[in-house]
């Protein structure tokens, strides 16, 4: 038997395109597959400005909000992709990070890597997996 796909219809992420070519989330089989997300504010389409413990705090606020419009919340999360422009930032990053999991046993699995781009520019970028 075939999988359901549920796209996620949510305002949480920032729109600076026209067409958005992806969802911001798919729920499968109790789980939902959130999209890599950037430190834009979704009120202004903009890249937030300051540094990238900032712009990670944004990003973790646009994934809790979306997760919520999934049915979800930020404790279901089991997996977080991060993808850094430069890996001089991790401890900066994970400053930020940690905000939103300051109890360990609360703390999704994680990889971090450095890449040579992230969309528009930015430094940082998160995407996860969390069950409904």
């Amino acid at each position: 038997m075939a999988s359901k796909k549920e796209v996620v219809d949510t305002d949480a992420i920032p729109k600076p395109f026209p067409v958005m070519p992806f969802s911001a989330a798919v729920k499968s089989n109790g789980m939902v597959y959130l999209s890599g997300n950037i430190g834009m504010d979704p009120r202004t389409n903009k890249i937030v400005q300051g540094d990238i413990r900032d712009r990670t705090r944004m990003i973790m606020t646009i994934i809790t909000n979306v997760l919520k419009d999934s049915g979800s919340d930020i404790k279901n999360i089991v997996k977080c992709n991060v993808y850094l422009k430069d890996m001089h930032d991790f401890a900066a990053m994970n400053e930020a990070y940690l905000d939103f999991f300051p109890d360990a046993k609360d703390r999704p699995a994680r990889s971090c890597v450095q890449v040579a781009g992230l969309p528009l520019g930015t430094d940082v970028e998160i995407e996860c997996v969390a069950h409904l």
